[in-house]
């Protein structure tokens, strides 16, 4: 193959500012509303499967440096595809231009949107499938064997994620492009490939992945390669539905109509349980001792303590919601282990043979380190009852602002709201406890789950002033209970 010119470019060009504005228009930057400027733009490797015939594409990290009190910096993923004419079909992933010596007119586009540039990366982890494929400075694309891969399908990229970017190709395969990313091992790529190992059914498995090293060493994993669940509906729509299906029926109870979730949401259970079991298999755990469960509880207060500067409604519940802490602190210990760290209903999907969990990234607005932590089980028990919870308030809402705020109406869906939530929490904790939890765990996951409506308080605030309101209340029931 020979040489392409536009193989040796990087963004030198181009003034640092255009990726401030590029970054402030993507759904994946999580700056948004933050004082920032790039401080650094790194290139860090051409993706080894370019053909002649194509764009050269060139991966390159963003580094930016926060200007407001918090302070702090970022890397971001960008990998750019490099023409030598302009793409008017790629006019909405547009990054920049300038005009390079000897080569002539150089335009640069965020390679995710364009399908002649995405094929770059399936031609490299096809040829990884006996070794891995590195590229010239670092670039290296890893595969798990047991599954073939098809070269010559067609790319198309997912529009509606909000941290990463993703691509299917064809119906076999879907990368994730990690944009947030941090030197270290993503756990997404290790619990997959742990699990997958195990030949687990209950997550889609991992083909392979893309790491780069730079010159210190470290290791950065930027992207992975998994099994496309073409049979897969996301189990919040399905819970929406179900909500649906309960409204439009005004003389039924939750389990009367045909919609009714609670069979799904006991089978979720059993599949968490699973997966916890396969996780306490293949990654270390540990019981820590009561200092352990008063640090839980300690960071617990100081959420609860940062939220009330932003969520001053939450000063009536203060009270409530410290004495539930307390009882986590009083415990003598705690079981930690690797667990998901972002559970809800949206990180699940449900397919013609069960549910899958997926997404084990963790919460990508905390740093690597703490998302690697071992975690008790229990959070994401509490994440998915959370999630359980909203549901039906999200569609009690749209129905109360459909209804022209009929105060009648709105009594009506919230009983019926609580209804749905209530069953649903039940057969998924009766399912994956086995029976009645214990004690212990009943602390535990109480203080886990007043710790995530705190955080969906500031949430919402920051994001949908307008939803505040289901957090809201749901801490009002934890500080009644």
């Amino acid at each position: 193959m020979s040489e392409n010119p536009l193989d040796r470019l990087s963004t030198d060009h181009l003034d640092r500012q255009v990726f401030v504005e590029y970054l402030e228009k993507t759904r994946w930057f999580g700056g948004k509303g933050r004082p920032f400027e790039v401080t650094g733009v790194r290139r860090i490797g051409q993706v080894p499967g370019c053909v002649d015939a194509g764009p050269a594409v060139v991966d390159h990290l963003v580094e930016l440096t926060y200007g407001d009190a918090e302070g702090g910096t970022e890397a971001y993923q960008v990998p750019l595809a490099f023409y030598a004419e302009a793409e008017g079909r790629l006019d909405h992933a547009f990054v920049g231009w300038w005009e390079e010596p000897g080569i002539g007119w150089v335009h640069a586009y965020d390679a995710l949107h364009d399908r002649e540039a995405m094929a770059c990366w399936l031609r490299s982890f096809v040829a990884a499938a006996d070794d891995p494929v590195s590229g010239p400075t670092g670039l290296t694309f890893h595969r798990l064997p047991g599954h073939d891969l098809d070269p010559d399908v067609t790319a198309s990229l997912f529009s509606g994620e909000q941290s990463n970017s993703s691509v299917k190709f064809g119906e076999d395969s879907i990368m994730k492009l990690f944009r947030k990313v941090t030197p270290g091992a993503n756990p997404d790529v290790t619990v997959h490939r742990a699990l997958t190992a195990a030949g687990s059914t209950d997550v889609a498995a991992l083909y392979g992945w893309m790491s780069w090293t730079d010159e210190g060493g470290e290791e950065y994993h930027l992207a992975m390669l998994q099994q496309f669940l073409r049979t897969a509906t996301d189990g919040w729509d399905l819970a929406l539905t179900s909500v649906r299906d309960l409204y439009a029926e005004g003389d039924l109870h939750a389990h009367e109509v045909g919609g009714d979730f609670a069979g799904e949401s006991e089978r979720l259970g059993l599949t968490l349980r699973e997966v916890h079991a396969l996780l306490r298999e293949h990654f270390p755990t540990e019981r820590r001792g009561p200092e352990a469960a008063r640090a839980l509880a300690a960071g617990m207060r100081a959420r609860l303590d940062a939220a009330l500067e932003v969520v001053p409604e939450l000063a009536q519940h203060a009270d409530a919601l410290r004495a539930t802490y307390d009882r986590l602190a009083a415990l003598d210990g705690v079981d930690v282990q690797q667990v998901h760290g972002d559970l809800h209903l949206g990180q699940t999907l449900r397919t013609a043979k069960g549910w899958k969990i997926v997404d084990f990234e963790g919460e990508p607005a905390k740093p690597l380190v703490e998302r690697l932590e071992p975690d008790s089980p229990w959070r994401d028990v509490a994440g998915m009852l959370r999630s359980f919870d909203y549901a039906p308030r999200v569609v009690e809402k749209q129905s109360v602002d459909l209804a022209d705020d009929d105060a009648e109406a709105a009594a009506q869906l919230a009983y019926r709201a609580d209804e749905w939530a209530h069953r649903n929490r039940n057969h998924f904790l009766a399912a994956y406890a086995g029976g009645e939890p214990s004690e212990d765990a009943k602390v535990l996951l109480a203080a886990y789950v007043a710790d995530k409506a705190v955080y969906e308080t500031v949430y919402e605030t920051r994001n949908r002033p307008g939803w505040v309101s289901i957090p809201l209340e749901a801490v009002a029931r934890i500080g009644a209970a």
